[in-house]
């Protein structure tokens, strides 16, 4: 389904200014004009789907300063890499909600540890309770509706575990009368056999999540040979529309950088994926320095504001269908200018 301007997607909510996966950075993003929220999707042990991006949540949240959970920390295999943490699908959501939310990258944002310990890890359905009110409002008022971006994260590790996300998560989102293609919802997934999955359960939106490098982690526990790049390709694309309706793709498939750092020229991706069938969106725009092609950062050190917006309009001139970004109300000023 093409979209008369491009979409801006929340990366994670608004975690440029707020800690990520909070249900009040998902509202300041609606605030900022987000046209869709994006939780990364995780189980707990008694098969409740959270928001985090990852299911090791050392990084996320203050478990280690519970000495309630110290054993609990352990290492696992995820996805072929060894992690030591503490891990959601050993806790309940009860045990959960005794938790609180940190900033994952504080060194790149320390004003948004001024947050740290205030909100609690939420659920889908503390998500989707937050849209229907959010939309309730905006639909009497005559606006469209904010819609959801779910990402299923590590779906073969946790189906191997007995918690396969995909039921749970498209049941839970009929029972916010968010079914058929043209409900505000995608759904994502780095992985393929998942998403086929998904297509055999429901038609709502679909994409298939690349990078730039790497295999999907089914392909591998399969042993295909196949990676991202090859399946960005023509033929590739081609097999992905029959499942998918959009690709979420690293920003530098589109436009990558050169040897000096600088915006280059534009591969064929965005007209081979639109010649599939296949919408466009892109990943991750953030502010900070660090983050940016060397043409777009400014003084101040890596954690300072460099040109998001200008770096944004490069892309959006070449006709990406939507982007995540952490600073949603960036995304929507290089979107529509100073209106």
């Amino acid at each position: 389904m093409r979209h008369p301007r491009p979409l801006v997607l929340a990366h994670r909510g608004a975690s440029g200014y707020l800690p990520e996966h909070t249900l009040a950075g998902y509202f300041l993003a609606i605030e900022q004009g987000a046209d869709y929220i994006e939780p990364d999707l995780v189980m707990t042990r008694d098969g409740v789907l959270v928001a985090r991006h990852e299911n090791e949540i050392s990084g996320t949240t203050d478990v280690a300063q519970h000495e309630e959970y110290a054993a609990r920390r352990s290492t696992k295999t995820i996805d072929g890499v060894a992690v030591t943490g503490w891990f959601t699908e050993d806790f309940t959501l009860a045990e959960l909600k005794t938790l609180r939310a940190r900033e994952r990258i504080p060194a790149l944002r320390p004003a948004n540890t001024r947050f740290d310990g205030m909100f609690p890890v939420p659920s889908f359905e503390e998500i989707l309770d937050l849209l229907d009110g959010v939309n309730a409002a905006r639909i009497r008022a005559g606006r469209l509706p904010v819609g959801v971006y779910p990402e299923t994260k590590h779906p073969s590790y946790f189906a191997g575990l007995g918690l396969a996300l995909e039921r749970p998560l498209v049941d839970q989102l009929a029972r916010h009368g968010l079914e058929g293609p043209q409900a505000p919802v995608y759904i994502q997934s780095f992985e393929v056999a998942n998403l086929r999955a998904l297509a055999r359960m429901t038609d709502l939106p679909k994409v298939q999540l690349m990078d730039a490098n790497g295999r999907p982690w089914d392909h591998v526990l399969r042993g295909e040979e196949r990676d991202y790049p090859e399946l960005a390709r023509p033929d590739g694309l081609a097999e992905i529309a029959r499942y998918a309706q959009a690709i979420g793709v690293n920003k530098d498939m589109v436009l990558p950088r050169d040897a000096d750092g600088r915006l280059g020229e534009p591969t064929t991706l965005m007209a081979d994926a639109h010649a599939a069938g296949l919408e466009v969106h892109a990943w991750t725009f953030r502010a900070e320095n660090t983050f940016l092609p060397s043409g777009h950062r400014r003084a101040g050190g890596e954690d300072a504001r460099g040109d998001l917006v200008g770096e944004l309009r490069r892309f959006l001139a070449l006709g990406v269908d939507a982007v995540f970004s952490d600073q949603s109300d960036l995304a929507v000023l290089a979107r529509d200018g100073d209106r």
